[in-house]
């Protein structure tokens, strides 16, 4: 068979293939992430500018190229790319977070162009030379938002996912004793950890390889820090699993657990976090 040719009964297959990995479309809640606010840019891991600097040097942008973040939440990594040179939209479905996002960028003294909407409700833009989302990708319908971006970002620009992993170390073991008390308080968390240890899950990488931006190279920095009980605490309500308008009645009770299992690790309540902040930029072959 010449190269690049399927036979009707492979392409079959492989669309079959396709069906059976592809998960139900997520549910679009827009206000998730509302009572987050207050969390999500204090404690949760920022970008460093090296690994912004990274991907743009990767996505091949100038000063001035037009940037989105998608799912932009307080502006972690629209504001970056800002103070790097770029011309930035910030797109995000709940008003709380534009507005934090509004204020971070002023402090910061940087443009950003906040804006509501999300990948089900884009708002109309310039050609894009990169679409860059940190965490937010997974709330997506994946294979539409991705068909979607094709037409709207020029033909050399790229797609970054950003993420946080925590390697398996003794440093981190207050991660291990933090995602044991969620998946007792936070049944979201525990059926999104165990849909994702499904045979039938999708990882990011299966629908990037399958889009039009399939020349994937990662990139990441490692850093270590020392955290407080108040800042475990404090991520931990950042995620909308554990939000308090998720948990109700019962946050004050598992932030009494989470912070007698930290008294347990370290008396003195400060701890050691070693983390990779990481991207995929995803490139058209």
């Amino acid at each position: 068979m010449p190269a690049g040719k399927y036979s009707v009964n492979a392409s079959k297959a492989n669309h079959a293939f396709r069906s059976r990995l592809t998960v139900s479309r997520p549910e679009f809640e827009p206000r998730r992430f509302r009572s987050t606010v207050p969390y999500y840019a204090r404690y949760r891991l920022a970008y460093p500018p090296e690994l912004i600097a990274r991907v743009i040097d990767l996505a091949g942008l100038a000063p001035g190229a037009h940037v989105m973040d998608l799912g932009c939440g307080p502006g972690l990594l629209g504001i970056q790319f800002a103070k790097a040179g770029m011309r930035v939209m910030a797109v995000d479905p709940e008003p709380d977070m534009l507005e934090a996002g509004r204020s971070a960028a002023r402090e910061a003294g940087v443009e950003v162009d906040f804006r509501q909407g999300s990948s089900f409700d884009l708002p109309a833009t310039e050609p894009l030379a990169l679409v860059a989302m940190g965490r937010s990708f997974h709330w997506m319908d994946r294979a539409e938002i991705l068909r979607s971006l094709n037409w709207r970002v020029v033909p050399s620009g790229a797609i970054a996912l950003f993420e946080d992993n925590h390697p398996r170390t003794a440093e981190n073991k207050w991660l291990d004793d933090m995602r044991e008390i969620e998946n007792r308080f936070g049944a979201d968390a525990a059926s999104h950890r165990a849909a994702r240890r499904s045979t039938e899950y999708r990882s990011h990488l299966s629908y990037l390889l399958e889009s039009h931006f399939s020349h994937l190279v990662r990139v990441g920095v490692y850093i270590r820090q020392t955290i407080t009980a108040d800042d475990i605490v404090g991520r931990a309500f950042s995620l909308s699993v554990l939000s308090h308008e998720t948990l109700g009645g019962r946050a004050a009770d598992f932030e009494r657990e989470l912070r007698g299992a930290l008294g347990e690790i370290s008396a003195d309540g400060r701890f050691t976090e070693i983390a990779e902040l990481a991207a995929i930029v995803a490139m058209r072959v």
